[in-house]
């Protein structure tokens, strides 16, 4: 056995971790609660004054025992303990109920937010589809060799850390074939890669390769056109300054995936695929879907500015992606997630995170976050009410008409018992279906 991560690196130190910062973490509406504290504390306390001041004048005898009982009744039941267990309770119940369905919330800005949210983009490999590529086609030109086209293939790839570079490798040893060592290697950013192997120049990518490369694509794009039409990966192979042939693989998409879309949809909200693959590919993967828009070939260092795109148009918008590529864009987007399963640096630039790396993930973060929310405000209510009344009642304005006053200790308990139910209304987010 081998241990790859040991204390703090360990992914339940991570959870821990995120979900002790999103306790601590405040919610945007919980500056209304600051601002409404600062406000309310003189104000009871100019209350208090002025009961104590009405009493010794107008109360009966003893004036001065009335006007002090009450002043301090009015300062004992209006202490703000459940405003201020409000929010907090809420966020902290909120977000170790989340953990516990694989939803980490990094701040309780995300947890806010999410709810609002009615755009959501998301990357294809990793997010979509399963992320683990398989090879399924070699085609070569003039009779070439087709074992011998993916040996040079997967040598060359073997440089690549892409995912359909794998995927090529693992094809190439599935059929026992041995992968030479290449040299000069170049990786071409959205366009492919290029090197020596065996002494010969071997160059795997797109029509933009190609194209800067020189060489002649023949009838190679039309024929990966068609294979894309079925949602296939298609690279194009060019051998010695001469196309080769094409390699297809192709990434299934993930069980979860049409469930959570459907989900999404009857929430009204504009599903948006991200992806740097072929327009032809996105598209066929997008009707598999029934995804709304499909944003294809774009370059890792333009994600974020299509999110931002989107911003732009007076949307909401979350990101969802798993790769080191997608980090920009999920820092851009107003709530972030990244899939559990993917790149380390994409969960740092998240707000979310998604343990078991599937878009349920995003339905149930939805429904945390309207069930936090309501609960928060369901407490606020129930606070603000409770001291606009109970207020009124310690200073005595139902004495002249019921002749009923307001004990100090009967203060302290209903003080008490106020924020004891702003904390059992916070816990019946335990409960919460997600």
């Amino acid at each position: 056995m081998r241990a790859e991560r040991v204390g703090s690196d360990t992914l339940l130190a991570q959870i821990v971790a995120m979900v002790a910062e999103a306790q601590r973490s405040r919610a945007p509406i919980q500056k209304l609660v600051d601002i409404i504290s600062a406000w309310f504390v003189p104000s009871v306390i100019v209350i208090a004054v002025a009961t104590f001041v009405a009493w010794s004048i107008l109360g009966p005898a003893p004036a001065m025992g009335f006007a002090l009982v009450n002043a301090v009744a009015v300062l004992i039941i209006a202490c703000p303990c459940a405003l201020g267990l409000a929010t907090p309770m809420s966020i902290m119940v909120g977000t170790g109920r989340g953990a516990r369905s694989g939803v980490l919330v990094k701040n309780a800005e995300a947890l806010e937010l999410m709810e609002k949210i009615d755009t959501l983009v998301v990357d294809k490999t990793g997010t979509l589809t399963e992320g683990k590529p398989r090879l399924v086609g070699v085609t070569t030109m003039g009779g070439a060799d087709e074992n011998e086209l993916l040996r040079l293939v997967a040598s060359l790839e073997r440089g690549s850390e892409h995912p359909l570079a794998a995927a090529i490798v693992a094809g190439a040893e599935a059929r026992g074939l041995k992968v030479l060592p290449a040299t000069e290697f170049v990786t071409e950013p959205g366009k492919g890669v290029t090197g020596f192997v065996g002494g010969r120049r071997v160059g795997v990518g797109n029509t933009a390769l190609f194209a800067s490369l020189g060489i002649d694509a023949g009838d190679l794009p039309a024929r990966a056109d068609a294979l894309r039409q079925e949602g296939q990966g298609v690279m194009l192979v060019a051998i010695d300054g001469k196309a080769a042939g094409l390699i297809a693989v192709a990434d299934p998409i993930k069980d979860s995936a049409i469930g959570a879309l459907k989900v999404l949809h009857a929430e009204r909200i504009h599903v948006v695929m991200l992806t740097g693959d072929s327009r032809t590919t996105a598209q066929a993967v997008g009707r598999k879907l029934g995804i709304d828009n499909v944003v294809a070939e774009v370059l890792p260092d333009q994600k974020a500015s299509a999110v931002k795109k989107f911003q732009d148009e007076h949307r909401f918008v979350a990101m969802a992606g798993d790769g080191i590529n997608d980090a920009p864009a999920l820092a851009q987007a107003q709530v972030g997630i990244a899939m559990g399963t993917g790149a380390d640096v994409a969960m740092e630039s998240a707000a979310v995170t998604l343990i078991k790396g599937d878009l349920q993930g995003i339905v149930r973060a939805r429904r945390l976050s309207r069930a936090t929310m309501r609960n928060i405000r369901q407490n606020l209510f129930f606070a603000f009410v409770f001291n606009a009344l109970a207020v009124p009642i310690a200073a005595g304005v139902l004495y002249p008409a019921l002749g009923l006053l307001l004990n100090p200790m009967i203060a302290s308990a209903a003080m008490s018992m106020s924020s004891v139910l702003v904390v059992t209304n916070a816990l019946r987010l335990r409960t919460v279906r997600l």
